[in-house]
């Protein structure tokens, strides 16, 4: 199974969160830190789920890309 992962940069330091599973954020004052959260939490959260939840999960998908603004 495959769990996305997204880390942005706030004001704070770093927010990090997993778009399938939903309330599964953290942060960190480093980059390293916030992803190194996020693989813990993605962990613990995955443990609080039953059978059918995780099944559930094994079907889903995020697709990610990115765009390139031209000037800005």
């Amino acid at each position: 199974m495959k769990i996305s992962i997204v880390i942005e940069r706030d004001s704070f330091g770093f927010f990090a969160f997993a778009p399938e599973l939903p309330g599964c954020q953290t942060q960190g004052t480093t980059f390293e830190e916030a992803d190194a959260n996020i693989r813990e939490a993605i962990d613990l959260f995955l443990e609080t789920l039953d059978p059918d939840e995780l099944a559930q999960l094994d079907n889903s998908a995020v697709y990610t890309t990115t765009y390139e603004v031209a000037g800005v």
